[in-house]
């Protein structure tokens, strides 16, 4: 830990230098997951011609690694710092709501640098944010990524612990942030929809409990105009009263912004993950 630690205290533009060489190594030498990255970019962009794919690859390899760099400068940044890296847009609305006694579901998609928007959000909004992890296996990195997410406050609740602690803390106002795209696992209950031309199954939490419990459902988009900089909009995507008649409303628009998203800025998606396996 004090390693890493020592070494984020290096510029981002040194540590960019240093991934520079990850991204070389591992997209030109080893190739990693590039089997899993080009299918999954077939079945999305078929009207695409294969070098436009491979453009979109390349970049979005670039990005991945780039992401390391930022994600451990995470671990020493000042919220000066910080604020210069990260354009926040919305977050003040969240607060709001968190204020007046509310309870507000946060949702977002795997796109890069999704570790920003939670260390971002702590640090430069009124607010603090609940967000739900997986245990890493290796102890070193994941205590290393319990640093970086709650460095400056928040609540980290490991998966298999949500449902517990959601009902223990229900009646207490806080923004709860969800990844609403990843692949529910094999005893979570699925909702199946058109996602990037395949059919895909997202698990129907977010849902389910904004709509039991009468909460706001609020969109995280993610920008990056260019290297090291970042633009998060916090977005109004649902609030009561709901309609019974349309089971599947706020999923079926979480997938239509997530879509956009991704056809905008095709690069920060996270393709490399067998999302469809």
């Amino acid at each position: 830990m004090f390693l890493f630690k020592l070494i984020s205290y290096l510029p981002l533009w040194v540590l960019y230098i240093f991934t520079d060489v990850v991204y070389l190594i591992g997209y030109h030498v080893l190739k990693y997951r590039q089997k899993v990255i080009f299918e999954n970019l077939a079945y999305s962009f078929p009207e695409k011609s294969e070098a436009e794919r491979k453009a979109i690859a390349k970049k979005f390899f670039r990005t991945l690694t780039d992401s390391f760099a930022e994600t451990l400068k995470f671990y020493t940044i000042d919220k000066k710092e910080l604020a210069r890296m990260l354009q926040i847009k919305g977050g003040n609305m969240l607060s709001k709501r968190v204020e007046n006694g509310e309870t507000v579901i946060m949702v977002s998609g795997h796109f890069i640098n999704w570790e920003a928007f939670v260390v971002g959000f702590n640090a430069l909004v009124d607010s603090r944010l609940e967000t739900t992890y997986s245990q890493l296996s290796n102890k070193t990195f994941n205590n290393l990524m319990m640093a970086i997410r709650g460095r400056f406050g928040g609540t980290l609740v490991e998966k298999s612990s949500f449902s517990r602690n959601f009902l223990e803390k229900r009646k207490v106002p806080r923004i709860i942030g969800l990844a609403a795209d990843q692949r529910p696992g094999k005893s979570e209950k699925r909702y199946t929809a058109r996602f990037m031309n395949r059919e895909t199954a997202f698990f129907e939490g977010p849902e389910k409990l904004a709509k039991r419990y009468g909460y706001a459902v609020f969109y995280v988009k993610m920008e990056r105009p260019k290297r090291g900089h970042y633009i998060i909009s916090y977005q109004l995507m649902s609030e009561p009263p709901y309609s019974q008649d349309e089971p599947n409303s706020i999923t079926d628009e979480f997938i239509r912004r997530t879509e956009k998203g991704i056809r905008e800025q095709p690069e920060i998606y996270l393709w490399s993950h067998n999302r469809w396996k």
